[in-house]
């Protein structure tokens, strides 16, 4: 019987990374479901879309073939056979896959094939409703978060690094504000903690902190 660690929490507070590399350690599948969105996203974006035509993204979704396979241990989100690691993180990609998430048929799609991993194998799967909504019996269940402040100073570090001077970190900060308020107040799966998950802040840790606390607390539930 396969084991299931879902780790929720609001965007920018490093569950990808963590959730990335807890599952490397745990030997663990690890299944990045904000990416499958993204992916749905581009091809939303590539067709015309814009975010706010819920109408047409429900009616057009049904175009994107969205696969996750695993090449030399990196997972590789596929779009229609097209390898889009490389394309889903934009701030464009972003408004579009916070609007398309909301949207029923989108979540429809890509539900069924969230499960099926996770009945057929051991896996960590991160995103804003894995707890509450796809994976509701899983046997751990994390709320990993972060300050707005610390978010954005670690978003806004991230892009200085790429070079990326186009925002300042007020601004960078007021995006993830708005972005939490739009997760939290959506109508579909909004974000929030499930009653029986382990809330976990990593203001004031590492990345290596936190993967630690999240190993942690699979030891405690004894799962490892």
């Amino acid at each position: 019987m396969s084991i299931n660690i879902a780790i929720d929490g609001p965007a920018g507070a490093g569950k990808s990374t963590v959730a990335r590399r807890a599952a490397e350690k745990l030997g663990f599948i690890y299944v990045d479901t904000g990416a499958m969105y993204r992916a749905i996203a581009l091809y939303l974006i590539r067709q015309g879309v814009a975010p706010e035509d819920k109408e047409t993204i429900a009616d057009r979704c049904a175009g994107a073939d969205v696969a996750i396979t695993y090449q030399n241990g990196e997972q590789v989100v596929s779009l229609n056979g097209e390898n889009v690691n490389g394309l889903i993180r934009t701030d464009e990609v972003t408004r579009m896959s916070s609007a398309a998430s909301a949207v029923p048929a989108v979540r429809a799609r890509l539900l069924d094939l969230q499960r099926g991993l996770a009945a057929r194998n051991n896996v960590l799967m991160d995103g804003r409703d894995i707890g509450t909504c796809i994976l509701p019996d899983a046997d751990v269940k994390i709320f990993l978060t972060a300050g707005t402040a610390v978010r954005a100073k670690r978003r806004f570090d991230e892009m200085i690094a790429k070079g990326d001077i186009s925002e300042t970190l007020e601004s960078v900060e007021a995006k993830i504000i708005k972005r939490d308020e739009d997760d939290r107040n959506r109508e579909i799966s909004p974000l929030r903690e499930a009653e029986d998950a382990v809330h976990l802040d990593t203001s004031d840790m590492t990345i290596d902190q936190a993967v630690e606390a999240v190993l942690s607390v699979c030891r405690q539930k004894g799962f490892i």
